[in-house]
């Protein structure tokens, strides 16, 4: 084992501790975008020992798939990859029938909001076809199947603060729906931090936020004209170790963890000004496994840590926390203007009480020991 990785362990080791093991022993799961980061982590923390349920992947049928995120986990006899595709509705049927599936965890997503601006039919069909697909899958096959969908904050798309953000928002995008509640004064009423009640607004969103929320439609569609066993998530940013490196909190840690290494200078970014709520992708993987146990069908749970921090002081957060523990010169932020998006979320803070009441789920894992693990993972991977 690398000594860079010893934290990381020791936090999984911890978040294996809090699972219900007997509730997961035995259970066929099955999960779309098993190689994925989430869907990497769902697969380490239900395969450990302690656990022992069985994973079934389903792998997008290509000629050199990209195993890099379970490499270290496919040496446990108690994960099987099946091939499939998200666009093929039978080989979805047969992955459910192959695996016997209690439940299925539907991960698989164009899940990079950038990239959904430049490719919009692709997010669209990914993230909609491909959730229908399972969706009619599971309604062809017998059984008495949970389905966890991971849904998004930024299906929330624009959060309104007051009066002024809402002028501000009004003059940019010229009509918004639906309108802001309005207190006893007339005054728009403060929509932060977001609660699962929160109008979801296609403007000020991307294509990836609406293509999550058309698909979390159909979700509950399914539930109640089919009467599906269909859990939905809205979970906030999320990372830890194994996040891509187009997400700005991997962005980040790879560009320092490069600057200790290699002597770098700069961190170059895009904005600075969003303010986003993160939690440690092991305590969302926590609150995925909580609404299969606990949660209400066709119900939706916030999962996010309540706090928001703007990408400036991330940044500067993770270059304190490098300081600590490593020898660093100083590093200047470069704006890439290549980064900018045509529409940004200005803010997205999550009220995850909901969950904390109905799931008994919680935040455990702090960002500064998140964000140190994630330094010392990109280390890693350079040494």
């Amino acid at each position: 084992m690398s000594d860079q990785l010893v934290l990381q362990n020791e936090t999984t080791a911890t978040v294996i501790n809090r699972v219900n093991a007997d509730y997961w022993k035995d259970k066929n799961i099955l999960i779309t975008g098993i190689t994925g980061f989430v869907g990497s982590w769902l697969t380490e923390i239900l395969s450990s020992s302690k656990i022992n349920a069985n994973i079934y992947g389903l792998l997008r049928r290509q000629s050199n798939p990209n195993l890099r995120n379970i490499q270290h986990l496919l040496d446990r006899e108690n994960i099987k990859l099946i091939k499939g595709d998200l666009q093929d509705l039978g080989s979805i049927v047969n992955a459910i029938k192959e695996s016997d599936a209690d439940v299925i965890y539907h991960l698989a997503a164009q899940s990079f909001v950038p990239h959904s601006f430049a490719s919009p039919i692709d997010t669209y069909s990914t993230n909609v076809t491909g959730t229908l697909n399972m969706l009619e899958a599971l309604r062809l096959t017998p059984g008495n199947v949970a389905l966890h969908y991971a849904g998004s904050s930024e299906e929330y798309g624009l959060v309104l603060q007051n009066n002024q953000h809402y002028k501000t928002m009004l003059d940019k995008y010229k009509t918004i729906l639906p309108s802001p509640n309005l207190d006893s004064n007339n005054n728009v009423v403060n929509e932060a931090p977001i609660k699962e009640t929160n109008p979801l607004r296609t403007v000020g969103t991307s294509p990836y936020g609406s293509s999550k929320r058309q698909a979390e439609d159909a979700c509950r569609t399914y539930v109640s004209c089919y009467g599906l066993d269909v859990h939905i998530t809205r979970a906030f940013n999320h990372t830890g170790p194994r996040r891509g490196n187009e997400f700005v909190t991997s962005e980040i840690t790879r560009q320092i963890a490069q600057g200790i290494k290699e002597n770098r200078k700069n961190v170059t970014l895009g904005n600075l000004d969003s303010i986003r709520d993160f939690t440690d992708v092991r305590d969302t993987v926590m609150g995925y496994l909580a609404v299969i146990e606990k949660g209400t069908k066709g119900d939706v749970y916030n999962l996010a840590s309540g706090k928001g921090i703007s990408i400036a002081e991330l940044l500067e957060i993770s270059l304190t926390i490098a300081r600590e523990h490593y020898k660093v010169e100083d590093m200047k932020y470069l704006l890439d203007e290549s980064r900018l998006r045509p529409t940004d979320l200005p803010v997205l803070i999550g009220d995850a009480s909901k969950a904390k009441e109905k799931l008994g789920w919680n935040n455990h894992i702090p960002l500064n020991r998140t964000i140190l693990e994630m330094i010392q993972y990109h280390l890693s991977l350079m040494s």
